[in-house]
């Protein structure tokens, strides 16, 4: 596809809203989930570098989300940022600053995550020119949020970890706000989280720990058992610990010079 066509299919509008979001009057913006390639031209992306067992489990790659409407409409979505991220900055910033956003909330990503500097940084100018609005999101991309956010960020931005990352080990539940999907509301109780089932919103000024339900998707709940998403990237940590262990004391030794 030619870059006359892919600007021609640029989304006219860039926030949506889906049912749930609607019913509390928050808008969305979304990217394709995790990995996968371009309908248009076959290239492959990454929105989630720094997924974990979470890939595997993820909601936003089944039922609705594979609808063809939807997935064109995440690809498009994706397009613009990754082929005129200025553009796109400028239009985001513009439709934002329209009134019916005022005192509004922005939830950054349903999908996809924080995948690059550039793409985050820009974001980051997007809340700085658009103090009307609140912006939130769940987000995976610990390493990348120490260096560009936590030193200084907006202050309508309001984040949560999400475990099930590449880099749980980086976070502490007494210093970081964290979310953990759990394979039920009962679960979450029990373990004395606090549940963000009444408003979206809660992730991120309600109570922590937060814990969610996972999504009634038979095949990923048997997939998760009765685990948190935490509790499965820890055991998959430990299991590549364990075979990295095993490869330096298996390796044979340097041959000796002659």
């Amino acid at each position: 596809m030619s870059e006359e066509t892919r600007r021609a299919v640029r989304p006219a509008k860039l926030l949506t809203q889906n049912s749930q979001l609607r019913a509390l009057g928050i808008y969305n913006w979304t990217l394709p989930a995790w990995a996968g390639r371009f309908e248009d031209d076959g290239s492959s992306f990454n929105t989630c570098p720094s997924a974990g067992v979470c890939a595997k489990l993820c909601y936003a790659r089944t039922n609705a989300y594979r609808y063809p409407i939807v997935r064109r409409r995440h690809q498009q979505n994706l397009r613009y940022v990754l082929d005129d991220l200025p553009d796109w900055e400028k239009a985001m910033t513009a439709e934002l600053s329209h009134k019916k956003f005022r005192g509004k909330w922005i939830r950054i990503h349903d999908a996809g995550d924080f995948f690059s500097d550039d793409y985050l940084s820009a974001w980051l100018r997007i809340m700085t020119a658009c103090p009307d609005s609140t912006f939130y999101a769940y987000t995976k991309e610990v390493p990348r949020f120490r260096r560009l956010v936590e030193p200084e960020h907006p202050w309508n931005f309001k984040w949560v970890y999400s475990l099930g990352g590449k880099y749980d080990s980086m976070l502490d539940p007494a210093y970081d706000r964290v979310a953990d999907v759990f394979p039920s509301e009962e679960a979450i109780a029990e373990l004395g989280w606090f549940s963000q089932l009444a408003d979206d919103r809660l992730a991120v000024i309600g109570p922590a720990p937060v814990g969610m339900a996972s999504n009634r998707i038979l095949h990923l709940q048997k997939l998760q058992g009765h685990f948190r998403f935490g509790e499965l990237q820890k055991a998959h940590d430990e299991r590549a610990q364990e075979r990295r262990k095993r490869r330096t004391t298996t390796a044979p030794p340097d041959a000796a010079p002659d």
